[in-house]
């Protein structure tokens, strides 16, 4: 079954896109807890992190790891948060939350607000840092 990520890597479902490699994919969580808080994936899709083969985990890290380092440079923040769940969408992600406080990187609460035209600034922003 087609998970609504891999909907969004073929094309089906429309994203804001921040980075792309040929196994991995970073864009705008469309819910954020933070200005900023985005998702990396893997294309293959995984249920479970750690059901991913270790060079794809290590490969997914470095990619969240160079996506952080550009939100850094265009959302105000003390660090980036880094937080795996995976109870929200059947295929392995990793959150990446701008922090100022530790509850910034609560999740249930009611959305940061933002509109269409300020997702796609911001996903380019980031993009441009990349």
């Amino acid at each position: 079954m087609s998970t609504i990520f891999s909907r969004i890597i073929a094309g089906e479902i429309p994203c804001y896109k921040v980075a792309e490699t040929e196994d991995y994919l970073a864009f705008l969580d469309i819910r954020p807890s933070a200005k900023g808080h985005t998702l990396c994936i893997p294309k293959r899709e995984t249920d479970y992190i750690f059901d991913i083969p270790d060079q794809e985990l290590a490969g997914l890290m470095l990619f969240a790891k160079k996506v952080a380092r550009a939100i850094e440079q265009v959302v105000p923040c003390k660090r980036i948060g880094v937080a795996v769940i995976g109870l929200e969408v059947p295929h392995a992600h990793v959150h990446l939350v701008p922090l100022n406080q530790l509850s910034d990187l609560t999740f249930g609460r009611e959305p940061f607000p933002m509109t269409p035209d300020e997702f796609r600034e911001l996903a380019a922003q980031i993009a441009a840092r990349l």
